[in-house]
Formats: C-alpha cells, sequence, structure tokens
C-alpha cells in the first residue's frame, strides 16, 4: 500500500487544484441554500466531466507527451485558441483562489496590518496574500515539481481526515431529519449559481492540461509511471475530489442551512463568517479542525494553480514559436504573480465577483476542452490499445451534450 501511495503524484495534485473555491465556497454555499437539494448537480457534473479529465494523464502516459503537444498536432489554431483562453482565465483564478486563501489565513492566525507603516494604507489581507504568494514562489522556485509532489501528499492526508472528522461531527450535533428531496433553480440568480457551482466542480476542464504536464514531469523521474498507474493514480484523486465535494455540500447543509446567514463578497468578513458558523454550531473546539481543513483546501489549490499555468504558457509558447524558453516557466510564474497582486489590489473588495466570473467562464469554455480532449485521444496521434473504449466513448458524447446544453441554459438566463 506504501509503494501504490509513493507512486502516486498527478492525481492527487489533480485533487489538490479541485479542491477549492469549488469545494470550500460553491459547494458550502450550496449546502446553506439549498441543502442536499444540488447532490444531483454535484455527482452529475461529476460524472460527465470524468471522461475529458481522465484523458489528460491517459494520453500523457501512453505517448509521453502533454495534451498541449497534441493540440498542437491535431491543429496549431486549437493552441492558438487555448493560449489565449489561458491568458485571459489564469490571472483571475489566481487571484480568486488566492483572495479566500489570504482570508482564511487572517482569520486563524490574526490582524497582522501592524506590520506595515499605516501610511501605505495596506490591509491584513493583503499582507497575507503577499506572504502566500512569497511562501508558494519559494517552494516551487526551490523544490520545482518533485518538491511539489511530495507536499501535495501531506497536504491531501491532513486535508481529507479534518474534513471528514468535521463531517462526522456536525452529523453527531445534528438533530434534525436529513433531507434528500432534489431542487432545480428556478430564477436567474440560482441559475447562475447554479453554473457557477458546476463550472468547477469538481474543477475547470483545462487543469486536464496541467495534469498531462504534471504526469509527463512524474514519467520523467519515474520510469514505472505507466498508463496504468496514471489511470489509477487519476481515479484515486478523482474520487476523492467526489467524496470531499459531498463532504462539504454536507456541512454546509448540517451546519449552515435555515440560518437566515448571507455570505459577504468580502474575503475577510466570508472567512470570518465560515469559521464563527461552524465553531457556533459544533463547539469552539472544532474551531483547529475547520481552520486546518479550509486552509489546507486552499493553499493546495493556491500553490498548484501557481505551478500549473506557468507550465503551461511555457509548452504552448515553445510550440507555438517552435523555440526553446529555458527560463519560460520562471518567467510566467513572476508574471502571473505580479498579476494577480494587480488584480487582487483593485478587486480586493469584490471576491464574490472575481469567484462569479471565474467559474462561469470556466464553464463556458469546458465545451471546447471536452471536445478536442475527445478529438485527440481518439485520433492517431494516441497508441489504439489505449484509447477509450465504447462506453467511456458513449459517456464522452453524452458530457459533450450536457456541457453544450447548460452552456446555452445559462446564455439565455442573461
Amino acid at each position: 500500500m506504501f509503494k501504490t501511495f509513493k507512486k502516486l503524484g498527478p492525481g492527487l495534485l489533480f485533487a489538490g487544484a479541485a479542491i477549492g473555491v469549488s469545494h470550500l465556497v460553491q459547494s458550502t454555499r450550496a449546502g446553506a441554500d439549498f441543502g442536499l437539494g444540488l447532490l444531483w448537480a454535484l455527482l452529475l457534473v461529476n460524472l460527465f466531466k470524468y471522461p475529458f479529465f481522465q484523458f489528460g494523464p491517459r494520453y500523457a502516459s501512453a505517448t509521453g507527451e502533454n495534451l498541449l503537444q497534441g493540440y498542437y498536432k491535431l491543429n496549431k489554431g486549437i493552441l492558438i485558441v487555448y493560449f489565449i483562453l489561458n491568458l485571459a482565465t489564469m490571472f483571475t483564478i489566481q487571484t480568486a483562489v488566492t483572495i479566500v486563501t489570504a482570508g482564511l489565513a487572517n482569520s486563524l492566525f490574526g490582524d497582522i496590518s501592524a506590520l506595515n507603516s499605516q501610511s501605505l494604507g495596506i490591509s491584513s489581507i493583503q499582507i497575507w496574500t503577499m506572504i502566500i504568494l512569497s511562501i508558494c514562489l519559494l517552494f516551487l522556485f526551490i523544490g520545482k515539481y518533485s518538491a511539489l509532489d511530495k507536499l501535495i501528499k501531506f497536504i491531501i492526508i491532513i486535508l481529507t481526515i479534518s474534513t471528514l472528522v468535521a463531517v462526522g461531527f456536525a452529523l453527531i450535533e445534528n438533530t434534525n431529519e436529513i433531507s434528500l428531496r432534489q431542487v432545480l433553480p428556478q430564477n436567474s440568480l440560482e441559475i447562475a449559481f447554479l453554473i457557477a457551482f458546476m463550472g468547477w466542480m469538481p474543477a475547470p476542464l483545462d487543469i486536464s492540461v496541467w495534469h498531462s504536464i504534471w504526469a509527463v514531469e512524474k514519467k520523467k523521474g519515474e520510469n514505472k509511471f505507466s498508463p496504468k498507474t496514471a489511470l489509477l493514480d487519476f481515479n484515486i484523486g478523482y474520487i476523492g475530489t467526489i467524496i470531499l465535494g459531498i463532504a462539504f455540500l454536507s456541512l454546509g447543509y448540517l451546519v449552515m442551512y435555515n440560518t437566515g446567514e448571507t455570505f459577504s463578497d468580502k474575503a475577510s468578513v466570508f472567512s470570518n463568517q465560515l469559521i464563527d458558523l461552524y465553531t457556533s454550531t459544533l463547539g469552539k473546539w472544532a474551531f483547529i479542525i475547520i481552520g486546518v481543513a479550509a486552509l489546507t483546501t486552499m493553499f493546495s489549490t493556491t500553490i498548484t494553480t501557481l505551478d500549473a499555468s506557468p507550465r503551461a504558457m511555457t509548452n504552448s509558447m515553445e510550440l507555438l514559436l517552435r523555440k526553446s524558453f529555458p527560463r519560460g516557466y520562471f518567467f510566467w510564474i513572476l508574471v502571473l504573480t505580479i498579476g494577480t497582486l494587480v488584480i487582487f489590489f483593485a478587486f480586493i473588495s469584490e471576491m464574490g465577483l472575481l469567484i462569479k466570473i471565474a467559474t462561469i467562464l470556466s464553464f463556458i469554455t469546458a465545451p471546447f476542452y471536452a471536445i478536442i480532449n475527445l478529438r485527440l485521444i481518439t485520433s492517431k496521434h494516441t497508441p489504439k490499445e489505449w484509447q477509450p473504449n465504447l462506453k467511456l466513448r458513449i459517456l464522452s458524447w453524452f458530457g459533450i451534450a450536457f456541457l453544450i446544453g447548460f452552456s446555452i441554459w445559462y446564455l439565455t438566463t442573461i
């Protein structure tokens, strides 16, 4: 069992990137507002997105190439579209996850605004943001992929245990009858939330590209990382994201449903509300458990997204320009960090808006990634023995229809 766990890596990095805003913020809000009524949406979107996420490690482990190299082989124009989409969304996504992480750090460790000169007018949340990004940068610059691979295993273990313990105690404390009645959102605000909820549940589809890049990195350092191992690694990570998605949905339901609490769009206020609601229901002793679960959830997302987007942008540039950029990763990670700070300082009070924009953009672009991932994995560029079987292809077609249908439905409600 230990040897198997040691072989895992990209699948857990995928889980670390996925279990973030979609779980802590969106799933908790879904439970608070709809009870367990959106459980159908959580399960359905995970089912229909499954093939397209799986095609990333499947292609990478079977060919030794990441999806971006595959996109280029299919058509250079596809890679150009990806480059533009990633450039348009990566700053907003990084800012959204970092804001939540900084808010939680501020709630757990306290206000540190005294560290700066008052004349600068920098808030505690802004200082925490700079500290968190600095820690992530230092870790990624020094340790690179191998250190991230080891760190994420530790984080996922802590995250899983602390979250499941919190759910267990919430169930023990609950005195009301649990309702499994499912609901379909009706008005435009509820539909917008549903789309945002599914947009990042368990994650945006472009994370399949990141997963393929991590799988290639893993294969470089470990020759035994075969396609079979890669699929096992992915399935473990994917099932984990579903279980924890249900856990956070349940926590929102058990602790917040029918409380009349309205969540703030400000990072510090939202984080305090989240922690206070849990501790007021479960008791002060739950502060540490909930705090650890929440902070590890968001820190894992922050560091994995900060690593992945620069890798993807560097790979895309090298393929499009047919030129090597040895310092490309460092260039793009600095660009992403600076861009995140600029957006953060400009829109610090608009956490809710940033998250909504990022999640809706992710859902609307999902059909693009679904179609090209299916096209690539069934093309001549993938060895026949590792192409998906008929059942997986049928699920993929249903998945594409589902993603396109929901995107059109959302656009008609605007």
